[in-house]
Order: structure tokens, then sequence, then C-alpha cells
């Protein structure tokens, strides 16, 4: 019998299952977890009945009892669980192969605690899926890392803490269900700074002069009688004229710049200096999770969230090292890999001449991890894979293949070229104007991949153009002298790219998380997307201003940083979970904790809080169903104004508001229905214009003790009518008369054969007939009103034809997706705008206004729809094709011009879990 008993294999995603389990053969049972078997509750249901009536359950920590997590299991990993007990009966060992980081540690000891197996129990580690290192993995195991452990609940109690006792908060004073969090609500703060900026800048103008010479190249002017003139870098932030530039700098303005070019016309330019300088470019380290997530979205246009996706993948089944690092280390394997790839492809003269190490600033315990690279001691090009990948998995592996064997390749060399002009006006000024150009006079690592410079750090002296051979004091003939204005620009949001980039800068959150801490500011209503940028809402203003005015401490980026660092050092056995969690919660060194911080909610002032002021009669109110203005003027009546949801914080000027409240389209009263004597008013709402029924208010009915009677509640009142305008009427003129009318519907014309009555609605569709469950669409708003029995009857009569028709035409077409080279296009459909290539369709987000979108989000979309339907398979009336394998030789999508050039312990005490697993 013991014999026939097998090795049981614990790994958390079926995928992984799968491959691992091909490498293992017959002598294993590989199954998943599918994550997390057990958690903090989620719900009030979740907790067992003896701990309900404990203070404490529903947090879920005992905080009297050195902070003790009540753990239970999910309900939907009931099932999961009563499957690993069963086939633990038929092995002799268990082997913990999650991933080898705090939540992979954490799931495994949950295993262990749930499982309570009677058999020996290891934990395998690996960093690739690949044969060798699965069989390697099997052959060197270790105990469960405790230290991790603590790390990961420390951060799980933390996290619980903050929300559960912050949270509340915002419900109470700014609006419901909505959520704080440590590192989401830093992140939201970044933004909306971001945005305050914006609103403050003020924009200035400068022009400058240009000399278009015979030779091919231009000069800028550089300086007029010495003085130099102004550029890009003499402006600050808010637009304005630097302090320190202010007395070195000439400010041209239209007039003086066009009497300059007009001085110059026809005269020659003279060489007056030229100097060249070489310069030396070294290859970046290998990927760590943030700096790939930031590639794929400079690159690919990816938000983070769509290239973690796409990397499980690649990592589940093989093709790449685990994705979750902060790293940058590689293997000595991947080193000898990464050279004979970078020698075999590009020459041995390419290759640096001894390995590269790169040491990288992060001290936690995932550096133990490598960087992102290739999986196996050999690196597969991404032209071999090709047909083994989806186009959007062999984009990722495309870049990931370049940097690591870009990390091992020579340095770039390049000479820098600076050329000084003199040239004097007709009415004698002494100008400067200078020309600068650089050459690659080696590739180095750029022949494998390219550095492509970003908004934010392009230069102009570095760009990539030969200047002329000349001589001292040669004459140069200029074919034409002009000038050009500028207008600083406001500081520019941030991307995903860039926050994920900021968030590491400061130390706040681990790379493995930027991800969801994005997707969760958005999906709370803090920050939505335009195009590529994060844009904060008013409500993430509300939000930012009561924790930095109340919370200042929690939303501090040097003390959220502290906090990374420390839960690093207890995840390494520098620090204790207890003692840490103690002083965050109750204070130390006379500072607040967070449970004295939450307590006085009476300081806070909601309104003031939900009030950002304009001028003096006019301010921003953020209340229960979104922004609006109000203007209060004395001895008037208070005015209302909704904000258009799309409408960013720093376009809503003082101009702007007054424009949206004397817009006639408020509310207007259209009179009173004779036949219910209610009013009826015209009102413009968050998703379009409508009419409606105003009930007066119900009279005060007194109980046995004289006392009012307590209100109904609201859910229980009766439901005022409501119809939308139909699309040829509209706000500021439609009567009482078209009112009654739309408040009609639904009119009954009659009944069928069936009995069933026939009647004609107006939906979110447009018009349709309904008798029973049998609907069917008409063709005119006009038919609303003028159809009659005989006519539906017939419509009735024909078999009922699918919804087709003569497609519409796209809303806008934003361009060739440079991978597929299909066009994307926005269409219109019945469930609101949408992009597509024809292939995949993606819903436009909150924020997607038809006027802002770009070739590059609309590719974003697509991709984060392949990832999800990679994921969960495609919709069911979707045909299921397979994804679209990349074309052999294909390269990645590029969504910049510079596009990518093609690469052919000891062991402890088991620890105790608090709280029963229910």
């Amino acid at each position: 019998m013991a014999k026939d008993l097998k090795k049981l294999v614990i790994v958390e995603s079926p995928a992984k299952a799968r491959k691992i389990g091909s490498y293992l053969g017959d002598d294993y049972i590989v199954e998943a977890s599918v994550g997390h078997i057990r958690d903090l509750p989620q719900r009030a249901a979740d907790i067992p009945k003896d701990v309900k009536k404990l203070a404490w359950s529903k947090e879920g920590v005992d905080i009297e009892n050195d902070f003790a997590p009540l753990y239970v299991i999910n309900p939907d990993k009931k099932a999961k669980v009563a499957e690993l007990k069963e086939l633990m009966k038929g092995a002799d060992e268990i082997l913990l192969a999650t991933d080898e980081d705090r939540e992979g540690e954490a799931i495994a000891w949950h295993l262990v605690e749930v499982l309570q197996p009677k058999i020996p129990i290891k934990r395998m580690v690996f960093n690739e899926i690949t044969e060798e290192a699965i069989k390697a993995a099997v052959e060197n195991t270790r105990d469960l890392d405790y230290n991790l452990i603590d790390a990961q609940e420390t951060r799980r109690v933390l996290d619980r803490l903050y929300g559960y006792r912050l949270s509340p908060v915002l419900w109470k004073k700014v609006m419901p269900r909505i959520s704080a969090g440590r590192v989401q609500s830093v992140a939201t703060k970044l933004i909306v700074e971001k945005e305050r900026e914006r609103m403050a800048f003020i924009s200035s103008s400068w022009w400058d002069l240009n000399a278009k010479t015979d030779l091919g190249f231009t000069a800028r002017l550089l300086s007029v009688d010495g003085k130099k003139v102004a550029a890009t870098s003499d402006f600050g932030a808010d637009g304005a004229v630097k302090e320190k530039s202010l007395k070195d700098i000439l400010l041209l303005d239209e007039t003086q710049a066009n009497a300059l070019t007009n001085s110059l016309k026809g005269t020659p330019l003279t060489v007056k200096s030229m100097e060249e300088s070489p310069r030396t470019e070294r290859p970046k380290p290998p990927f760590t999770t943030s700096t790939m997530q930031q590639d794929a979205g400079s690159r690919l246009g990816w938000g983070a969230q769509i290239t973690m996706r796409i990397a499980q993948r690649l990592y589940e089944n093989g093709y790449i090292t685990y994705m979750r690092t902060d790293s940058i280390n590689l293997s000595e394997q991947a080193i000898k890999a990464a050279r004979a790839a970078a020698s075999s492809l590009y020459g041995k003269d390419h290759v640096y001449e001894s390995a590269r190490v790169y040491q990288g600033k992060s001290k936690n315990a995932q550096e133990a991890h490598e960087a992102i690279r290739p999986a196996g001691d050999v690196f597969k090009t991404p032209g071999e894979l090709a047909p083994e990948l989806s186009r959007d998995e062999f984009a990722l592996y495309d870049l990931i293949w370049k940097r690591t064997v870009a990390s091992q390749m020579a340095d770039a060399k390049k000479m820098q070229m600076r050329v000084d002009f003199d040239v004097k006006t007709t009415d004698g000024k002494e100008t400067i104007f200078r020309a600068n150009g650089s050459v690659i006079t080696f590739a180095g690592f750029l022949a494998a991949y390219d550095d492509i410079a970003t908004d934010e750090n392009k230069d102009e002296e570095s760009e990539d153009r030969r200047l002329p051979a000349m001589t001292l004091g040669q004459s140069v003939k200029v074919d034409e002298y002009s000038c050009e204005g500028h207008d600083t620009k406001p500081p520019a949001r941030y991307t995903e790219p860039t926050l994920v980039k900021k968030l590491e800068e400061l130390g706040i959150g681990r790379p493995s998380t930027f991800a969801s801490i994005i997707q969760t500011i958005q999906d709370r209503g803090y920050v939505y997307k335009r195009g590529r940028a994060l844009v904060p809402t008013f409500l993430a203003f509300s939000v930012t201003g009561l924790l930095e005015t109340h919370f200042t401490k929690l939303v501090d980026y040097d003390f959220t940083a502290s906090m990374e660092e420390d839960l690093d050092k207890i995840a390494s056995g520098e620090a204790g979970r207890v003692d840490w969690l103690r002083d965050f919660y109750y204070g130390v060194n006379g500072q607040p904790g967070l449970n004295e911080l939450a307590l006085d909610l009476g300081v806070i002032d909601a309104r003031a809080t939900n009030t950002m002021n304009l001028s003096d009669t006019i301010e921003i109110r953020v209340g229960r169903y979104g922004a609006y203005l109000q203007e209060n003027i004395p001895d008037q009546d208070r005015k209302l104004a909704n904000i258009p949801e799309n409408l960013a914080p720093d376009e809503l000027t003082l101009a702007k508001a007054i424009e949206l409240l004397a817009a006639p389209s408020g509310e207007r009263e259209l009179g009173v229905d004779p036949r219910t004597n209610f009013e009826v008013v015209a009102k413009s709402g968050r998703f379009g214009p409508y009419i409606t029924e105003i009930f007066p208010e119900e009279p005060v009915e007194l109980n046995d003790k004289g006392e009012p009677k307590k209100k109904r509640k609201k859910k229980d009142a009766p439901k005022p009518k409501t119809a939308s305008l139909l699309s040829t009427m509209n706000l500021d003129t439609i009567t009482l008369d078209d009112a009654l009318q739309l408040l009609s519907l639904p009119r009954i014309l009659g009944t069928n054969s069936a009995g069933d009555d026939i009647t004609v609605q107006n939906g979110r569709y447009g018009p349709y007939l309904k008798a029973g469950p049998d609907s069917r669409t008409l063709t005119s708003e006009d038919q609303l009103f003028a159809i009659t029995l005989d006519e539906a009857l017939e419509i009735y009569s024909k078999p009922k034809e699918r919804r087709r028709g003569v497609a519409k035409p796209p809303l806008k077409e934003l361009g060739v997706d440079p991978g597929s080279e299909k066009q994307v296009i926005i269409k219109d459909g019945r469930f609101g705008m949408y992009v597509t290539d024809g292939e995949t369709n993606a819903t436009l987000r909150r924020g997607d206004t038809l006027e802002a979108m770009t070739l590059e989000r609309g590719l974003e979309l697509l991709a984060g729809r392949r990832a999800w339907e990679a994921e969960n398979g495609p919709s069911p009336k979707k045909s299921r094709k397979k994804a679209a394998k990349a074309k052999p030789g294909a390269t990645a999508p590029t969504l910049t011009k510079n596009t990518v050039k093609k690469a052919a312990t000891k062991k402890k005490a088991a620890k105790k879990a608090t709280g029963k697993a229910k």
C-alpha cells in the first residue's frame, strides 16, 4: 500500500500546477490552492459564532492579545480545502511550492495550519518554471521562513487596522462606501498635489529665433549683446520665470522677436567656436517589477495591472523568471546566457569585457530573488518563441529579453558636438546662435535596446544628428531666419509608469502591489484616466484634504516609507511584529497612534472638508451624488449647478464656474399635472436631461403622546415618475404638454390573442413594443405616440429579426495598431462607446471622452481586454478563437516614435493561528 503513496505538491494557480506536473511525472500529484485559502473575515457572516460577541471580532484583530489576527477559511475555498485533505490521504509527503515571497510564504503557512498534515512537510522554492529548476527545487527543499510570514501578517494586520479605523471617518464626513488605505491614500495624495500644481500654474510666454542653414542644420539664438535669451529651463514649475533667472535673461516678446528676425535677414553666420566631447552610456540593469511596469507603460502603453497579468502568464508557462522582485541581480547562469546571446547576435566586441554585476538599493528580504529575465540557461530569442506566444506575451517577452541581454553588453559611445556662431544685426546688436549634434560612434548595448527618452528627460543637446565638418571663421549661409512663440506648460499629470516611478523613489509600497493600488484608486472614484494621464476627482480632493488636516502623519511620505523599512526589518528578523504594531497603534515618544487619531471625530467639520472656495460667493461642494457648484449671494436664492463628470479640477476656473451657473439648464418649473396636482419640473441630471414630478411635503402625523411620528424610510416612500427627454427635445424649450406626454408612457395599445397587454415604451436603447416577454424595436421616436394597436399586431405577426442593419460609421478613427496593422476605431454600442480593432472590443472607461481618446489609450484598453480574456475566456457571444500568435520575426508593438530595434534556517517552533478556521 505504502508504495502507491505519492508526493503532494501544492502551488497557487492551475496554470502553474499543469506546467510543474508535466515535469514531475506520475509519482507526484500537483494541485493548486488558487491563492489564499483563508484570510481575515471580509463580512460579518464569515465570523464564527463564538467569536462574534467579542468587541474586536468585526475588525478581525484582537488588539489586546498582541494583535492576534482572526483567520477564517474563505467561503469559496471550503471545497478546495476538502479536496486537498482528500488528496493528502494518498500522499507520504507534502511539498509547498508557492511563490518565494512574503505572500507565497504566508499561503504555504496557512495551508499547513488548515490541513494539519501528519506527514512530512517541505518548502519547495524556485525562481523559474523550467524542468531543470523544478527538479532542482525538489532536491533542495527548506523549512518555512517565519520571518517572512511575520512580515506578511504584520502588513495584513496594519492594512486592516488602517482601513477599518479611517474608512468610517470618511463615510461619516465625506461619502458612504469609500475607503482609506495605507498606500492608496498616499498615492491619491500624490495625484491631487500634482493637480494643485496645475491649478496654481500661470502660463508665461516667450519668443526665440532659429536660423535654418544651407548646410542642412538649424541653429537657435543663444544670446543678444551678451544676455542669454530665455529658454524652457528658465521657467519654474509654476509657469513663471525663476527668481535667479530674472536678472540674467532676455525675455523676448513677439514684437522684439520679429524686429530681431528682420534685422538679421540675409546675414550669414560665422563659426565662432567648436567643441567635441565624447560621451559614454552604460546599459540599465535588468528589470525589477517596478522598472518592467514603467518600461511597458512607456513603450507599449500598458497600465501596471495589464503588465502584471501578462508577466504572470509568461512566468507560469516557463518563459520568464518570477515577476515580483525588487532585485537587479542575475545568477551566474543567467549572466553567461545573456553574454552568449549578445555575442552570437551582435558580435564579441558588443559584449562587456567582464560580467556586469549590479548593486540594488533594496535591502529587503526579497533581494535574494533574481531580476526578471528569460528563463533557462539559454535565452530563446523572441523570434524563436513567436509561434508559441500571443502578441501581448511576445511584446513583453521581447522587452525582457532585450533588457536582460543589453545589461551584459558594452557601453555605447557617442560624440557630442556644439558649434557657436557670431552674427551682427543691421542695427549693431551682437548675437550668438548655437547648433548641437550627437552621433553614435559605437552602438554597444543600443544595438539590442534603445533607451527611449521621455518628455521629462529629453535633452536638446543629446539629439542624434550629425553636424557637417566646419572650420573656425567659416561663413555659413542662412536660408531663413524665423521666430517662434512658446507658452509654458503646466506640470504633466502622472501616468501609471510615472506614478510607479514616483512611489518607488519615495519608498512607498512595494512594486508587487503598485498595480492593485492604481486600480483601487480608480475603482474608489478618486482617479480616472484621460488618455494615459491619471486625473483626480473632486472627491479625491475632499478625502485628501481631510486626511492631510486631521491625519497628517498617516499620509506623510517619509512616515509611510519608514513603515515599509520597518516591515523589511521584520522580514529579516531585525524587528518584532508585536512591538512594532503596538507603537503604531498606541503611539510612541509622545506621538499619538492610530487609535487616538481616529477617536475624536467631532473636530472634523464635514462642510469645510467638502467645500472648496472659488470666490467669495462661489464654492465647489462634494455631495453624495458627486461634485457641484453653489453660489451664495446675500438676499438672493441659492444657485446650484452640476459639475460635468469629465471636467478636470484644473479646468474648473472661476470663469468656467460662472458659465455653468449661468446656463439655463439647471431646473425649470413647467407647471402642474392636472390629473395629480403634482408640480412637473425639467432637470439636468448626471445621465442627461429628464422630467420628474415633485411630491408635496408629507403632513406631520402625531403619535398618542402628541409627538411627531418618525418619517418613513426613503426606500418605503412612493417614487415620483420620471422620463428622459427624446432626442429631438431640449431642456430649455420643453413644454408642460411635452412633459405630460412623456410621463404618460408606457402607453397601453390593447391586448394580443394570448391576452397580454401590448405596450409602447421608451427605453435606454430607444422606443420599443412589449407584449409579455416579447419585445420589438421601433424605428422612430414618433411611433411612441402615433403607433396603433393594428400596426403593433402587424409587427408581431412577422418573425422577430435580429438587431442587425447597416453598420454605424465609427465615431472616431484612432489610427493603425503598429503590432497588428489593424485599424483601431471607436464605435457606439448598446452599452456605450467602445474601442475595437475588429477582433477585440473594449468598453471606454470613466474619463475616456471621445475628444481625448488617443491611439495609445485605445491600444491600452484593447491589451487589457485581451489579458482579461486570456484569464477568464472570451465572452459567450464571441467566437472561441485562440489568441492571435505573434508572427515569426515580428517586433513588439511600441507606442513611441523611437521604436525598439529588432533583436534576432533554522526551523522555528510552529506558529500558532489565532481564531478558528471555520
